[in-house]
């Protein structure tokens, strides 16, 4: 049988936590005869890449094709589908992945950036504020007689069909531009596995709220107001 674990160049006592999931859940896999002449190192990846997801230690797809023997990131997800479905159909229910947030990858992140302390914190409690946030406003109409006026509607955040990644390097570009040790939106795409251009559309949505996400104590309205407009 495969080894998810072998070769892979994540911190050891990470690879405890999950290597014996990841084995567990190959296994399974292999018993299917449709895994047959499948791309195996895809499956292996595809499976440790399942297993981070429920110890609750998400990595992304990016990182998980670092440590995959040459298997692209669309084979991986090709091959976390595949997986998903299969265990599926054994088991009658839905695989359970775990919820992920864009702080589970905030520290590791700002290490790669060679983020200070504070700028660090200060990501966090931005990250944590976005998810958080809610937008609420008046419904823009009279309702008929009977219903009241005006109820308050909560609505999605703009930044809800972005991904926790994403957000995550938006906020970073956010918090780094408010510094003295400003990154690059190339660096942090480096960094972060995040294309510039999704960076960019996330800075979008999250730039009209940052007075509400960035913690106060890391920097005030003047300074807020010198972040360059989307």
């Amino acid at each position: 049988m495969g080894n998810p674990g072998k070769g892979c160049r994540l911190p050891p006592l990470f690879l405890l936590c999950t290597k014996d999931r990841a084995n567990e859940i190959y296994k399974k896999v292999e018993d299917q005869k449709s895994s047959r002449g499948r791309n195996q190192d895809a499956l292996l990846a595809a499976c440790l890449y399942i297993a981070c997801r429920q110890e609750d230690k998400p990595r992304t797809v990016k990182e998980i094709c670092s440590v995959a023997n040459g298997a692209t990131k669309k084979e991986i997800g090709r091959a976390k589908e595949y997986i998903v479905k299969q265990l599926g159909l054994e088991t009658g229910q839905s695989v359970e992945m775990g919820t992920i947030h864009a702080g589970d990858f905030m520290r590791r992140f700002c290490s790669n950036l060679g983020m200070n302390n504070q700028a660090v914190k200060a990501a966090q409690e931005a990250v944590q504020k976005s998810e958080e946030f809610d937008i609420r406003y008046l419904y823009p109409k009279i309702l008929p007689c009977g219903y009241g006026t005006n109820p308050v509607v909560t609505i999605r955040t703009p930044w809800d069909r972005r991904s926790p990644i994403s957000i995550a390097a938006a906020v970073i570009y956010i918090i780094t531009q408010l510094s003295d040790d400003k990154k690059l939106l190339r660096d942090i795409s480096l960094a972060t596995g995040v294309a510039e251009g999704t960076i960019r559309n996330s800075y979008k949505d999250l730039y009209p709220h940052v007075a509400k996400i960035i913690p106060n104590w890391y920097a005030k309205e003047e300074d807020l107001k010198n972040l360059c407009s989307p």
